[in-house]
């Protein structure tokens, strides 16, 4: 890790730049194969599934024994931890639903706003180097919740042609029966022009690596909805004196060995924490079996030397982490000076793999800077916002006058004209 001593605020950019990947010719390759999938369908699946993922498939959809016999082979007690996490997950999300609330700005005039689930979605779900049975918890139960009336998963399959058991386990347990074996590009165009097998959906939600990213980006611009825009994995933790330099190290870590990509920073204002946490570092990394992808992002990472809490949250602002960790025992004190983050850990005992997993936020947050302006996926995330309005004569007469003359002043009569004639025949109404 890069270590900073008090750097000038003009030198904060430096320190806030993520890891930039050489992405060469990137967008044409991803762009060769959204064209391919959408001409020739589920023949260019099986094709690029045989070259990407070295297996050769007869069948792309999840079959109803391929389920049985991977929620036999998944560990009880794992199965117990998914059930935990779930129930804390449905809680979570299940308080974010939005009353309808009525409006009478004026008498006669009734508004409101109701919220209506997004009728089909899909889920991509890796299953690389690490299968993230957890996301399929993080996506499908709000989708549930929100009432999506169609739901399609898309996740990679192994070299023996499976989806890894614990992610069929949690489809299955939360009634997503939609599981097809595809992943890359190619399941992001799947899902956005539709095949023979494949529902095509109106939005994608989902992490994935450079190839997932960019496709979602291209078939954004053609209209399909995505969750956010999404980079790799980082974390930025805040720890002073009261905190555990083991603690700190072990939340570095877990977010470094996502990817060599990754990046986490430390910022403090105790050299002594900084220099504990260092060999901290040295000593968990060496047992981990991720070593090498952790110790790549490390290089990517940084340690900040600050002059007081202040700067350390005016530094983290300016970074706007996916994941930030308070590690004080005085993490509350601090809460009001976030301004931009994914999502908040606070204190020594509140580890990121909490959130992750099981405490019921969702681990689908906003990367690269993009908290600024982006939040994490909710169950708002699954919905759309329908408003609504209902005007009685009374209403018309209140507020007609108003629209003719702003309707005038833009000169687009025929708006003024709908009220004109709607305020003329109440008016001749009552002359009769």
């Amino acid at each position: 890790m890069k270590r900073y001593n008090y750097p000038e605020k003009k030198d904060w950019q430096q320190i806030c730049q993520r890891p930039m990947m050489n992405r060469g010719d990137l967008t044409a390759s991803v762009q060769n194969i959204l064209d391919a999938v959408r001409l020739r369908g589920d023949e260019a699946l099986l094709e690029y599934t045989a070259a990407f993922d070295k297996v050769s498939l007869e069948h792309i959809q999840v079959s109803s024994q391929e389920f049985v016999e991977a929620t036999n082979s998944v560990n009880p007690a794992l199965k117990e931890a998914i059930i935990l996490a779930r129930k804390n997950i449905e809680q979570f999300h299940g308080v974010q639903g939005e009353q309808v609330n009525y409006v009478e700005p004026v008498d006669g005039v009734l508004c409101w706003r109701k919220s209506v689930a997004i009728e089909k979605v899909g889920l991509y779900i890796p299953g690389g180097t690490a299968p993230l049975f957890s996301t399929v918890l993080m996506l499908a139960i709000p989708a549930l919740l929100a009432g999506c009336k169609e739901i399609v998963l898309c996740s990679p399959p192994d070299q023996n042609g499976d989806i890894h058991p614990a992610i069929l386990y949690t489809a299955d347990l939360l009634g997503i029966r939609k599981v097809f074996k595809v992943g890359g590009a190619q399941a992001i165009a799947a899902m956005t022009y539709g095949t023979e097998s494949i529902p095509a959906v109106y939005k994608i939600f989902g992490p994935g690596n450079q190839f997932v990213t960019k496709a979602k980006e291209l078939v954004q611009q053609e209209g399909i909805a995505i969750d956010m825009p999404a980079g790799p994995s980082e974390v930025l933790v805040i720890a002073d004196e009261t905190s555990n330099p083991e603690f700190v190290a072990a939340d570095l870590l877990s977010q470094a060995e996502h990817g060599a990509d990754s990046q986490v920073l430390l910022l403090s204002t105790s050299s002594y924490v900084i220099e504990s946490v260092f060999k901290a570092l040295d000593v968990q990394l060496e047992a981990l079996p991720r070593k090498e992808i952790a110790s790549a992002a490390l290089k990517n990472s940084a340690a900040v030397l600050c002059r007081d809490i202040e700067t350390c949250m005016d530094l983290s602002n300016a970074y706007a982490p996916e994941h930030l960790i308070l590690a004080s025992d005085n993490a509350e004190q601090w809460l009001d000076l976030v301004g931009n983050a994914g999502s908040v850990f606070v204190g020594n005992y509140s580890c990121e793999s909490a959130g992750d997993y099981a405490s019921g936020t969702n681990h689908t947050l906003p990367t690269n800077g993009m908290a600024r302006s982006y939040s994490g996926v909710s169950l708002d995330s699954f919905v759309r916002k329908i408003t609504f309005q209902k005007l009685n004569a009374e209403g018309i007469q209140n507020i007609g006058p108003a629209i003719e003359l702003m309707a005038e002043a833009e000169e687009l009569i025929a708006h003024k004209n709908a009220v004109s004639i709607r305020l003329k025949e109440l008016q001749d109404g009552s002359d009769k």
